[in-house]
């Protein structure tokens, strides 16, 4: 799959986030090693520790579905920074797949890629 449908599925995804708090759409399509892919979004609450991030969110229906082997995530934001992953989802992330490939984009499009252990130099591992 190409970095473009990934991040257009994202796009996507975020279209269905529940955001009445932040106002942000937040979407995240995950790419597993067989190609399936999950997408997600934030769903946000009230009770601010009860929110999901897009990238958990996709995380969680493919882990729930069997999956383990993960390539790659896509998240998509519609601000004028890159949309990175927060710290708790990067450290979610690193659990399942340290050297995943991160793709990260904003509202016009442009995009930069990371693997996940750059963005999550000293993850905590047992």
């Amino acid at each position: 799959m190409k970095d473009r449908e990934l991040l257009d599925m994202a796009r996507e995804a975020a279209k269905n986030a529940y955001v009445p708090y932040s106002k942000f759409p937040v979407g995240a399509a995950l790419e597993c090693a067989d190609g399936t892919v999950y997408t997600g979004c934030n769903v946000e609450n009230a009770a601010l520790g009860s929110t999901i991030c897009a990238e958990r969110t996709a995380f969680l229906k493919a882990i729930s579905e069997g999956k383990r082997d993960f390539l790659r995530i896509a998240i998509s934001g519609e601000g004028p920074n890159y949309c990175m992953p927060c710290g708790a989802c990067r450290q979610f992330m690193h659990e399942f797949a340290p050297r995943m490939e991160v793709l990260c984009t904003r509202a016009d499009g442009r995009y930069v890629s990371y693997r996940l252990d750059q963005l999550m130099p000293y993850a905590f591992e047992l």
